[in-house]
């Protein structure tokens, strides 16, 4: 198996997809800052460059990546879903 998700740091909730991932692929997750890995089994079609989730996020929680907040889900995601503008927003100004 493949790597094709980077997770810039621990404590992030979502990582990178370095290629397509398909839904129900499990895929092989790299940690930048340990060289540590994970699996996800993906529930949703991941196009390369988008995130997947690594954990499950509440309605409303900040979503962590580069260990800061980048947004807030709009809806609860799931472990393994597609992390994009349909289900996060941005809390940049």
């Amino acid at each position: 198996m493949n790597q094709k998700v980077l997770i810039h740091n621990h404590g992030d909730y979502v990582g990178v997809a370095t290629d397509d991932i398909t839904i129900g692929e499990e895929v092989r997750c790299v940690f930048m800052d340990e060289n540590e890995e994970i699996k996800v089994k993906s529930k949703s079609a991941i196009p390369l460059g988008h995130k997947i989730a690594l954990k499950n996020i509440s309605q409303q929680e900040k979503v962590i990546e580069y260990g800061g907040v980048i947004g807030a889900a709009i809806k609860k995601i799931e472990l393994g879903e597609h992390v994009h503008i349909h289900n996060i927003r941005s809390l940049r100004l």
